[in-house]
């Protein structure tokens, strides 16, 4: 007779219980049956927001009844356990079933911990947790205009974003600490993160103890101890977790001081035949938040039960990379290791919003741990060398700034661990059992190794990691690798821009029915808008082009600090009449712009109010002004210096082409942005050199410099072609530039590119000077059709009715402005006022 395990929880945690147990034969040992309280099975609470519009139910079910009943689980929804009866071992439910076991597994999860401030009680006050808290902040969101959360932690962060994603444009984010995810992020990378979500429109309120919700029946408004308060018809309570132990202590078993179910290396509770895992588990003092450790749990039990035990829970690393609402955050070992115990090497980039840390022992010889904001590409294998005590370079800067010729970390670096390195930490899924399920079972494709191993189904963060490690060892074998764009397209990007040429698609429904499956997500939709304005050049705001785009792009705008805008028109070449300079200042005294002239010899405006910004670029195209494109990937500026026009060093007209050039490429759409100089003479006073074309002049004509960018990894450019004419020069920009749209990847800049390519500049030049592929006058041919079929994005949003109608801060009255923005004097001028300053 099978011996009976009761599972009481049906979370992430339990349901992955059950799976491990299923997978190690444990349905032919047991009869496993499963109590959830809610009405659903299991589902991903980890991309919980992402039902607010990416994801239906179904899509987020970790798997559907018909699984429990095909694996001989017995599941009961909406029936909680309510009694255990450690002596008899017989569990009591809600509904009156009482069943008798041989083992308990509690995973009763966690649930939000809910200050006790006077008026949480009111309409409108929620907590983020289940898919009902979801439907109803739904439900009252479509009548509320200003939310707030309480918490600066994953959760509150992750509840900002379901704000926004509710139509929620005014957001505040309250936290008690004096910074932002305070477990896992330091004061500076916290500063960053702020600023970055400040862009994104969310209000980040630090030091700030919510003293009471005020208000009728409903919530009108928060008061803080400082005597500050905030206007908020909506709050989303998200400070934190308690563990649901309360029917553990219901049962007489251990629990903490401060909660949770005690727990020994097994995950035995203080009664042998009940074991707890996941969030309501109380291991060496530490509960652990996270899926990766609970799954651990999950699996080190389930191999207890079928008497094949080979590990035990001894802790759980804690590094974690996510991406909060656009913004990577990851932080990996010792994180706050502070010297003398370490040496700390810190980057920040405050215009690019990004803040790097890394703690070398004394020795110089090991990683310890370290920060990521704002750009956590390196995380992956930065873990990897923690972890595996692997050798740092001589410059331990490399680590996080890269090394000129290469990025620390892709392919070679994750070819170069052990085979015991831990790879998809979720599921303990290691490089030698994904490296033998390529090569000896021939999965090699992301796809086939979710489904054999289930690496990257949990919290996705080593997807990276394994895709590098799958074209490592393709490449091995001397095997062709296909760089597909995401699981939704089984195409590269060069194949899909292709495929969307031939078959003349035009928007980004078009394309995934076409060509791609599923829903799309925010790998492909960004680039596929890209591929399409790369192609067709349309307006990216028509023809259900908007909702694929980026969120600058879909108001023609960069968003900046204080809920505002920035207005750049094109200035080729940097030359300007006073009749234009005359009428950029009356705009920009009209509507209280800030003004600066750029690193690009163009004229910023900032604090633009998005209702304002089609009567400004009314104004501004009257005068005779287009779009700069400063918020697309796209050519952004053509700097120049005044070459023989003024300057007695001169050899060529600077300004005549670098004016010519920029009315060529203006509006041209790319996998990146692209920026371009012309120089006068050798003295370089454009500098030519940093950009991804730059054109410096010679006695005999031009030199042409490819592929180089400035930024937090500058990167000067090479020499492509020397002494032509201007019409050489025009022709192999064309070249070099429609090659680039066709075999880039998404969001590569042309100096990566360029490093990647086999060959490198050999095979550039051999392409676009010496017609090697006998493409040179299809790409001559694409880029005249693009120059051709221009129009500026801005004159055709003003005359354009249906999209004009868009840039409105209240669709329900549209002519009121964003009450919470709020300027301040700074030089003669006036600034966007901090969020801080703004509560009232």
């Amino acid at each position: 007779m099978k011996k009976k395990v009761v599972v009481v929880g049906n979370g992430m945690v339990g349901y992955k219980f059950c799976e491990k147990l299923v997978s190690k034969g444990g349905n032919e040992q047991f009869d496993i049956i499963v109590f959830g309280e809610e009405p659903r099975p299991a589902y991903d609470r980890v991309h919980l927001s992402a039902y607010f519009g990416e994801k239906t139910i179904a899509e987020l079910t970790m798997a559907p009844l018909e699984w429990y009943s095909e694996n001989q689980i017995q599941l009961y929804l909406s029936d909680p356990v309510t009694n255990i009866d450690r002596k008899k071992k017989i569990i009591n439910t809600h509904q009156g079933i009482s069943l008798n076991y041989d083992y308990l597994i509690l995973a009763t999860g966690s649930a939000p911990f809910v200050p006790p401030i006077p008026g949480v009680e009111k309409d409108g006050v929620f907590v983020y947790r289940t898919i009902e808290d979801l439907d109803m902040m739904k439900s009252h969101a479509a009548k509320s205009k200003i939310g707030a959360v309480i918490g600066g932690g994953l959760l509150g962060l992750e509840a900002a974003k379901a704000l926004l994603d509710l139509g929620i444009t005014d957001a505040h984010v309250i936290e008690f600490a004096p910074r932002l995810m305070p477990k896992q992020i330091d004061q500076a990378g916290s500063d960053i993160l702020k600023s970055k979500l400040n862009a994104l429109g969310i209000k980040i309120h630090c030091n700030k103890n919510t003293q009471e919700i005020s208000g009728e029946d409903s919530i009108e408004k928060m008061v803080f101890a400082d005597g500050e308060t905030l206007k908020v018809d909506m709050l989303v309570i998200s400070a934190g977790i308690k563990p649901r132990d309360e029917l553990a202590k219901i049962a007489g078993l251990e629990v903490g001081s401060r909660g949770g179910i005690l727990v020994n290396n097994k995950l035995q509770t203080s009664d042998e035949s009940i074991f707890a895992i996941g969030e309501c588990a109380l291991h060496e003092h530490m509960i652990y938040g996270l899926v990766a450790p609970g799954y651990e749990m999950a699996d080190i039990v389930a191999s207890e039960l079928m008497g094949n035990a080979t590990k035990e829970f001894t802790g759980f690393d804690m590094s974690t990379k996510l991406k909060l609402i656009g913004v990577d955050v990851a932080s990996f070992g010792n994180a706050f290791a502070e010297e003398p115990d370490c040496q700390t090497i810190i980057y920040e980039n405050k215009t690019k919003g990004v803040y790097k840390r890394i703690n070398i022992s004394n020795d110089n010889k090991y990683l310890l741990g370290g920060i990521l904001v704002g750009d956590a590409e390196q995380y992956n294998m930065l873990l990897q060398t923690v972890n595996n005590k692997l050798p740092i370079p001589a410059d331990a800067e490399d680590l996080i700034l890269g090394s000129r010729g290469g990025e620390s970390g892709g392919e070679s670096g994750v070819m170069s661990l052990p085979d015991e390195a831990l790879i998809c930490s979720c599921e303990a899924i290691t490089k030698g059992q994904i490296c033998h399920e390529v090569i000896e079972n021939g999965n090699d494709t992301v796809d086939a190794l979710k489904k054999s191993t289930k690496a990257c189904t949990g919290c996705g963060g080593c997807t990276p990691m394994v895709k590098d490690l799958i074209q490592g060892i393709l490449k091995s074998q001397g095997k062709v690798v296909r760089n597909v764009l995401c699981e939704h397209f089984d195409h590269t990007r060069q194949e899909l821009l292709s495929l969307v040429k031939i078959k003349n698609l035009k928007t980004y429904d078009d394309v995934l029915e076409d060509l791609g499956h599923g829903d799309g997500c925010e790998i492909c939709k960004p680039a596929v808008a890209s591929i399409l304005a790369s192609l067709w050049n349309e307006n990216v705001l028509e023809k259900g082009r908007l909702t694929a785009q980026d969120s600058n792009d879909r108001f023609l705008a960069n968003i900046q600090r204080g809920g505002t805008y920035s207005v750049v028109p094109r200035i080729p070449g940097g030359e300007i009449t006073p009749e234009k300079l005359i009428a950029i200042g009356e705009v920009a005294q009209k509507y209280g712009l800030y003004t600066k002239i750029t690193g690009g010899q163009r004229i910023d405006m900032f604090g633009a109010h998005v209702g304002d910004l089609p009567a400004i670029w009314e104004e501004l195209i009257a005068a005779g002004f287009e779009s700069g494109q400063a918020y697309g990937k796209s050519l952004r500026t053509v700097k120049s210096c005044v070459g023989t026009t003024w300057c007695r060093f001169g050899v060529q007209d600077a300004v005549s082409f670098a004016i010519e050039v920029e009315n060529r490429y203006k509006g041209l759409r790319s996998p990146h942005k692209l920026k371009s100089a012309v120089s006068g003479c050798i003295r370089e006073c454009a500098e030519a050199q940093s950009k991804d074309f730059g054109i410096i002049a010679t006695e005999k004509g031009w030199n042409l410099y490819v592929c180089g960018n400035g930024g937090s990894k500058p990167r000067h450019a090479e020499l492509l072609a020397t002494d032509v004419s201007s019409e050489m020069c025009l022709k192999l920009i064309d070249r070099f530039l429609m090659f680039y749209i066709k075999t880039a990847e998404p969001l590569q800049r042309t100096a990566p590119w360029l490093d990647k390519m086999e060959g490198g500049l050999a095979y550039l030049k051999s392409v676009v000077i010496d017609d090697s592929l006998g493409l040179n006058a299809q790409f001559e041919a694409d880029m005249d059709a693009l120059v051709d079929s221009y129009k500026c994005e801005w004159k055709e949003a003003v005359e354009t009715p249906e999209i004009r109608k868009r840039f409105v801060h209240f669709v329900n009255a549209p002519e009121e402005k964003d009450p919470t923005v709020k300027f301040e004097p700074l030089r003669e001028q006036i600034k966007a006022e901090d969020w801080n300053a703004v509560l009232k």
